[in-house]
């Protein structure tokens, strides 16, 4: 059972930047019997990409429940064998003139950034290469911003109809904050600018203290939770 695999749609948007992004789908929120996304909302998980492309399969569903039971009772060959297929990805890269970069939770909020092997955490053990998340959990997002995680892993914060007032803060602060859109993005939102974060998925080139704007897919665009916003 491999662990990372080399973009879809999204990710794969990065390699006309010269960057390929090798991603981990796990089974979001409690699906799996096993809570990955401590911080989720009613709204984030009825929207959920889960399902969305290939994710709908029947295999592609269960192969991301058996890697989230891999992840919880067998954690140390998990990431005997994470580390391994990073090191393999890196290589792959290297040899196709590419930039690997990783994001592990395309599908949950794990915090890869505590979680050792060897005594480090995934980040230290390949210091040379780019690790991204999303992520709506304040206290790692405040980390970040404090300089207190590691210097190749960027974080952007990620809005739910149950966090604005943690957004403002994030956003005071100088962090990024990725919010959904109904329909179209508006050029301003909450006074920040704006970014696309249809383009790529490469949130680790954004400028600082942006809105990055997502325009509603799937399952999304029956929200009504506030999850998704009308500009």
């Amino acid at each position: 059972m491999k662990l990372l695999n080399n973009g879809n749609s999204k990710t794969k948007k990065g390699e006309k930047l010269g960057y390929i992004t090798y991603g981990m789908h796990l089974s979001p929120a409690d699906k799996s019997g096993y809570n990955v996304c401590p911080n989720a909302s009613k709204g984030c998980k009825a929207a959920c990409l889960d399902t969305a492309g290939r994710g709908i399969m029947r295999n592609v569903q269960e192969a991301r429940v058996n890697k989230t039971l891999f992840f919880f009772k067998d954690r140390q060959g998990f990431l005997d064998q994470l580390w391994k297929e990073t090191a393999s990805s890196i290589k792959s890269a290297i040899r196709k003139s590419m930039i690997p970069c990783f994001r592990l939770n395309l599908t949950s909020d794990l915090p890869f950034h505590k979680i050792k092997n060897n005594g480090q955490p995934i980040m230290d053990a390949f210091p040379d290469v780019q690790f991204y998340d999303y992520t709506p959990d304040p206290v790692r997002m405040s980390e970040f911003l404090a300089g207190e995680l590691p210097s190749n892993y960027h974080l952007t914060f990620s809005r739910k109809e149950d966090n604005q007032s943690i957004c403002d803060s994030i956003m005071a602060s100088g962090g990024n904050v990725a919010a959904v859109f109904r329909d179209s993005l508006p050029k301003i939102w909450k006074g920040k600018k704006v970014v696309d974060g249809d383009d790529t998925d490469l949130r680790f080139l954004d400028p600082k203290n942006v809105i990055v704007g997502l325009v509603e897919k799937g399952l999304a665009k029956k929200d009504e939770s506030g999850f998704v916003i009308s500009a």
